[in-house]
């Protein structure tokens, strides 16, 4: 891990449990993001270090979580790709999406992955809707919709995604808000197998919201649903 990765360890007030908060200010190769967290859920689960959610961004990529599908690749020469051990199918990562890599221990908070997966949810409601943003969840898809009805009758796009991995349930992966990235860029897969609907960003429901108010959001959020 090299020193600049990781720039900065914040505290959300109020937060009751101890979890280190690291926010990086620059894009994170994304197997060194995942080098750090499988080394960090090795040592939660061993008891030898706090749990931990690391903000930061990727440079350009896609993901193939264990459910992809080879056809929803639709341009396998645009990015690098990467297989990866998290839930889900394709996703995009890049510039201007805040992710959220979140490492707790469910041993010490109730062995309950669904609860995990509703709690993710509800935080990232909660943190949009400090922007004046709808977001909702749906049964048959996995992340945080918003209605679009400007655009149509019925059409809801992805602002947020999640994406998961537990070992011996600590949990590891966690979730993406689209602040600002190109949103063409999504088009070189089929997000999350989901062909219906399309993608949003915080920018592009007219929202000029920056980084840093997105991360005080996540930190102040996470403490009322974790903590």
């Amino acid at each position: 891990m090299s020193q600049n990765t990781l720039s900065q360890t914040a505290q959300p007030e109020s937060q009751t449990v101890s979890v280190e908060w690291r926010i990086s200010d620059r894009p994170v190769d994304y197997r060194e993001a995942e080098a750090f967290m499988e080394q960090r859920a090795a040592s939660i689960a061993a008891g030898t270090a706090p749990e931990c959610v690391w903000l930061l961004e990727h440079p350009p990529l896609y993901t193939a979580g264990t459910s992809a599908k080879e056809e929803d690749l639709l341009t396998p020469d645009r990015f690098p790709v990467y297989k990866t051990g998290r839930g889900g199918q394709f996703t995009y990562h890049g510039p201007g999406q805040r992710v959220g890599y979140v490492m707790l221990d469910l041993n010490k908070r109730g062995k309950d992955l669904r609860r995990f997966v509703t709690n993710l949810e509800t935080w990232l409601i909660s943190t949009l809707a400090e922007f004046n943003v709808v977001g909702e969840t749906r049964p048959e898809r996995v992340g945080v919709w918003v209605r679009r009805p400007e655009l149509g009758e019925g059409k809801e796009d992805k602002v947020a995604a999640i994406g998961v991995r537990v070992r011996k349930w600590v949990t590891f992966h966690g979730v993406s808000i689209n602040v600002e990235p190109d949103l063409e860029h999504f088009s070189g897969i089929v997000p999350c197998g989901i062909q219906q609907h399309g993608v949003t960003s915080l920018v592009d429901l007219g929202l000029p919201v920056t980084y840093t108010e997105v991360d005080a959001a996540l930190q102040r959020r996470f403490a009322e649903v974790f903590g």
